[in-house]
């Protein structure tokens, strides 16, 4: 009879699990990844992995919402630690988008590089995608708000998205050239030329 497990236990091993997932799908894809693989990863029997989630797609859908979240609390702090600038509280965000992504490369290519066909079947990680979604547009709101902000701040938000996607994805796929440009460079410019051109210039003394 299978011992009762706490619920400490049973959040312990669905990290582990998860951590595992994420791994072997980032470097692998979804779809080559079994479960048998997945439950030797983290040194248990085939069938374990079951007493936690009901199949694969499953497991897939909590380890792309984890990564949603933890990508919107990144996001959230470096606009709460740039304090009361607006604009300051903007560029903060798309570094730490930055950050996040050239961090956690695996989360980075199951958030937005696979969709699942059934996303819709797990609200945890509906919700966790659209406040990972929130957080790339909220600041452009509030500067939008106070004027600064020239545009639709949610079309902003997705150039601003898209410039800075763009180096990411180049760089994980070793596509930018080695001539001194890193994705750095080359994301910081793109997002300091974009806000030049969307920023209300202050008023001259």
């Amino acid at each position: 009879m299978p011992r009762t497990l706490s619920e400490e236990a049973i959040g312990a091993f669905r990290e582990r699990l998860i951590d595992a997932a994420e791994r072997l799908f980032a470097a692998s894809g979804p779809g080559a990844v079994t479960m048998r693989e997945l439950a030797a990863a983290v040194g248990v029997s085939p069938m374990t992995p079951y007493r936690y989630f009901p199949d694969k797609s499953a497991i897939l859908a909590a380890v792309r919402a984890r990564a949603f979240n933890r990508h919107a609390d990144a996001l959230e702090a470096a606009r709460e630690r740039a304090g009361p600038d607006l604009a300051a509280a903007s560029r903060a965000v798309g570094r730490a988008y930055l950050d996040f992504a050239l961090a956690h490369p695996e989360a980075y290519r199951l958030m937005f590089d696979i969709r699942q066909p059934d996303e819709e079947a797990y609200p945890e990680l509906v919700a966790a995608g659209m406040r990972s979604h929130r957080t790339m547009t909220r600041h452009l709101e509030a500067l939008a708000d106070a004027g600064i902000l020239q545009g639709d701040p949610g079309l902003i938000g997705r150039m601003f998205w898209a410039a800075l996607h763009g180096p990411i994805m180049l760089s994980f796929s070793r596509m930018l050239p080695d001539d001194g440009y890193g994705v750095r460079d080359v994301a910081e410019a793109l997002l300091e030329t974009l806000a030049g051109a969307v920023f209300v210039p202050a008023p001259q003394p």
